[in-house]
């Protein structure tokens, strides 16, 4: 075949050079499935279309293969040494001799043979490449399916002590026709190309290869494709789900439910479910990690003399001691009284109260006289050392 008339094979399944294994993968399938012999009887077209895109992944969904061609193209350049013309290739030049990656079984190659000048032969050349390679990708190998993630809002007590939310998610489940095959059951016969073998041979100049056979994929049985999902083994199923959330989760908490993801394909495991939660802000508390931080306000006397407040905590009503001479911004610590952790089952947080004063409105009469009363007792100046502290 002239490499002239070879269309490029990124370019034929439609994606970059620099594409990912997966996105090959998906791009393949579509293709294939539009292109299937099957579902294109009589249509020569089809059929030469679908062989050069099964060529093409068998090329570019292998890690080794895809490097040769990357760096080669289609044509393979001779072996180091110096090779003469026709040297160890049974009498045809290196450059004469077309390279296809459909899967070639080398121990068939002839012309194997040093050549003059100690050239390498075409078996050696590429043998660092795929050596313990196994047979070209059919494109049904089992892979196992993808994770999913959902993101679900809770309120802040839903956090603090746990819940089960009902969660309605789509996702792919195994197609309950052909049960993840792909074809249709009990479809099955001898692949009309390659009469069962699973290869078929192919000549590049004077050198015959046997290379998988594109129609079956090297397994020598056809099968009708499955019309409820396509080929895919696989398809869009709605679902609810009740998910339990643990007490303490936070914002960005992730919840794995095993196995609940999207159905592997061709038989492959499937994968998980992930519930990422987001939790609504509470206008009192305030959580930093697994400690909550609350704002209590006391009086001018409470704070001079001292006293025992009762303040919120998510437990209910709990008491904390104002020492006397206490300063508005001063925190209190109520240890265990905070937010239960997601990592350790049994520990808690801490609650950290910060108080802050509230001055009185001097709008009564007599409140007016006891201030002016306690400024004549008390001379001390708050301010008298900020002037020494605050000099550059």
């Amino acid at each position: 075949m002239a490499t002239s008339t070879k269309q490029d094979y990124y370019e034929l399944l439609g994606v970059p050079r620099k594409a990912a294994v997966k996105d090959i993968r998906a791009a393949y399938r579509k293709l294939a499935r539009k292109y299937h012999p099957d579902l294109n009887p009589g249509d020569k077209s089809a059929e030469e279309k679908f062989k050069e895109i099964q060529e093409a992944y068998e090329v570019l969904s292998d890690t080794k293969k895809r490097q040769m061609y990357d760096q080669f193209g289609f044509n393979v350049p001779g072996a180091g040494g110096g090779p003469g013309p026709g040297a160890g290739y049974g009498g045809a030049s290196p450059e004469d001799i077309h390279f296809d990656f459909g899967g070639f079984d080398f121990g068939g190659a002839g012309g194997q043979g040093s050549g003059a000048g100690g050239a390498t032969s075409f078996k050696d050349l590429f043998s660092q490449f795929f050596r313990g390679a196994t047979a070209a990708q059919s494109g049904h190998e089992r892979e196992p399916g993808t994770d999913l993630e959902y993101q679900i809002e809770i309120s802040f007590a839903e956090a603090m002590r746990g819940t089960v939310k009902k969660l309605s998610f789509t996702h792919l489940d195994v197609c309950s026709v052909c049960h993840g095959a792909g074809a249709a059951p009990g479809d099955e016969r001898v692949c009309p190309t390659c009469g069962g073998s699973g290869h078929v041979p192919q000549v590049s100049g004077k050198m015959r290869f046997q290379v998988t056979c594109s129609r079956c994929g090297g397994s020598g049985r056809m099968r009708t494709m499955c019309r409820n999902c396509g080929g895919e083994g696989r398809v869009q199923r709605a679902e609810t789900l009740d998910v339990r959330i643990p007490p303490g989760a936070k914002t960005g908490s992730r919840v794995r439910v095993a196995g609940r993801g999207n159905a592997g394909a061709q038989g492959g495991p499937p994968g998980d479910l992930y519930i990422i939660t987001k939790v609504e802000p509470h206008p009192f508390f305030e959580r930093r990690g697994d400690d909550l931080y609350t704002v209590v306000p006391i009086t001018v006397s409470e704070a001079s003399l001292g006293a025992k407040v009762e303040v919120p905590t998510i437990d209910g009503r709990a008491q904390v001691r104002i020492p006397p001479g206490t300063n508005s911004g001063k925190k209190l610590r109520l240890r265990e009284k905070g937010a239960p952790s997601a990592r350790q089952s049994g520990k808690r947080g801490d609650q950290i109260v910060e108080v802050q004063i509230v001055v009185p409105k001097p709008e009564d009469e007599r409140v007016r006289n006891l201030l002016k009363e306690l400024d004549k007792i008390e001379h001390e100046d708050p301010r008298q050392d900020i002037f020494s502290r605050a000099a550059v």
